[in-house]
């Protein structure tokens, strides 16, 4: 079920009325109308594999029951969080890169001379399913590390496992920030709503008019990259990077405020990204939820910076390689990966990778020279990296990047549909400004009641919620459900 479906438009409002008035009194009630409804939602792309979130959910209970009740017998404990470690990533492996590791196996021989003939497993990848799986074991992780308490109430930790708005696409929670949050009676905020539904309008101006009408010009070049000079080329690797953050920053900001409504806090997980002045706090930025998870379960578990400059080097690169693994099956996320490695190194070799931990013009205003140099190279380099993101594979990649690097990127780009090209850049161009103009807030747009008195704020919301109908682009899935 996407967030800017009809079914959508349907089933939340449905689900928000019985949460609130026909379980408001009952915590249990509460818990058990978010599974069901959470299991409905995720049911509606392919109800086969919701025994997968049950089977992740009832192995990671147990387990952390039994880790809890293993108290003073750490040797049982490890026996028990390797048991979910085992499951979970196992589950994953198989589902996600079964048929990568054949077809690279296979791919290996060949190189060697020896070709052989193979057939891939032909495995359909459960939606969000790298998601939800790192949340349960980071539950497992932290109960193992005594940061928690095994949970008692399976309802309560199904609802955490399946919280419908984060499930596919995140933010990625820890259990000791979401799972208090139902195991206590949830009480309607009017002023936290109304929050929640700012935030779902301007995520979804954000997937609907950037993201989706930036997916019609970089399809289309993407397909054929050769029929077009270097100048178009480049137009279609920007407007890629305002697609894929238009869409997954808009998804995250569905989803946060689509859980304000039911009276859950979720984690930021992107803060202007491309307003950052170097690749590490392009990193502290984006996917958040990620990026911490890494830390705290692979990055300080390795040894993090501590150690010899060798080792901070080879952990900072085993996060990156792991991290464009994790989002797909394919080497070209590998190479992905392994370029934000090498922008990344130099800045942790020279102990600037903490230099900027304040939002851009952090007085208010416009950025200095040295800000805006640091915000144009960033993005520059991240747009690169997109390039292999993007792609099918890694030759197709380098030949869109030469291609696009040629003596044609300073000529006039040339491509069909020119108008609704400009009318693009233009809602690409609006978004940045007012993120800019509102990089303070977590919802720039809620800026607005600075200016604007009560009544006409009302008018203000309405009349942007008309104008995203009206310059949503051809609707288009949400391009991290595929990880």
């Amino acid at each position: 079920m996407l967030f800017n479906s009809l079914d959508f438009c349907i089933f939340l409002p449905l689900v928000f009325l019985l949460h609130w008035y026909l379980t408001r009194h009952s915590l249990r009630g509460q818990n058990a109308l978010i599974v069901g409804a959470s299991y409905v939602f995720y049911g509606w792309w392919d109800w086969r594999f919701l025994g997968l979130i049950l089977a992740s959910t009832v192995v990671d209970y147990w387990v952390a029951q039994r880790i809890t009740a293993s108290t003073g017998t750490r040797r049982r404990q490890k026996v028990y969080l390797a048991l979910s470690i085992v499951v979970n990533l196992g589950v994953l492996g198989y589902f996600k890169y079964a048929d990568f590791f054949v077809a690279s196996f296979a791919d290996a021989f060949t190189l060697l001379g020896r070709p052989f003939a193979y057939a891939t497993l032909g495995i359909v990848l459960p939606v969000g399913i790298s998601f939800y799986t790192f949340q349960t074991l980071s539950y497992s992780i932290d109960v193992y590390r005594g940061k928690l308490t095994a949970s008692r109430d399976f309802v309560a930790f199904a609802a955490y496992v399946s919280f419908f708005p984060q499930l596919v696409a995140g933010p990625i929670e820890r259990a000791t920030r979401l799972l208090p949050q139902f195991g206590r009676l949830r009480v309607f905020s009017y002023e936290q709503a109304v929050y929640g539904g700012k935030q779902i309008l301007w995520g979804l101006f954000k997937k609907m008019v950037v993201a989706d009408n930036c997916a019609v010009v970089v399809n289309d070049i993407f397909a054929d990259p050769g029929a077009y000079p270097g100048s178009t080329l480049l137009l279609a690797a920007v407007l890629f990077a305002f697609q894929i953050y238009g869409d997954f920053s808009g998804y995250s900001d569905i989803a946060i405020g689509t859980a304000r409504l039911f009276g859950v806090e979720l984690m930021r997980n992107f803060a202007y990204p491309y307003f950052a002045r170097d690749v590490a706090e392009f990193w502290r930025r984006w996917h958040i939820s990620l990026s911490t998870w890494f830390r705290d379960y692979l990055y300080i578990p390795l040894g993090g910076s501590r150690g010899t400059r060798v080792q901070a080097v080879r952990n900072t690169a085993i996060i990156f390689l792991v991290s464009g693994l994790w989002h797909g099956a394919n080497w070209t996320f590998v190479v992905w990966g392994a370029l934000h490695a090498l922008y990344f190194l130099p800045l942790l070799l020279t102990g600037r990778n903490r230099r900027y931990t304040e939002i851009v013009a952090a007085g208010g205003g416009l950025p200095t020279w040295r800000e805006l140099w640091g915000m144009v190279a960033t993005f520059s380099l991240v747009t690169v990296a997109w390039v292999f993101f993007r792609a099918d594979s890694v030759g197709e990649a380098w030949q869109y990047l030469q291609r696009m690097f040629s003596t044609s990127l300073f000529s006039e780009p040339v491509f069909s549909g020119r108008l609704d090209a400009l009318v693009t850049v233009g809602f690409v161009l609006l978004m940045v400004a007012v993120e800019y103009w509102g990089r303070r807030l977590e919802v720039p747009l809620a800026r607005v009641e600075e200016l604007l008195p009560q009544w006409s704020q009302v008018v203000f919301y309405y009349g942007f919620a008309i104008f995203v109908l009206l310059g949503a682009g051809r609707e288009q899935a949400f391009i991290y459900f595929q990880f």
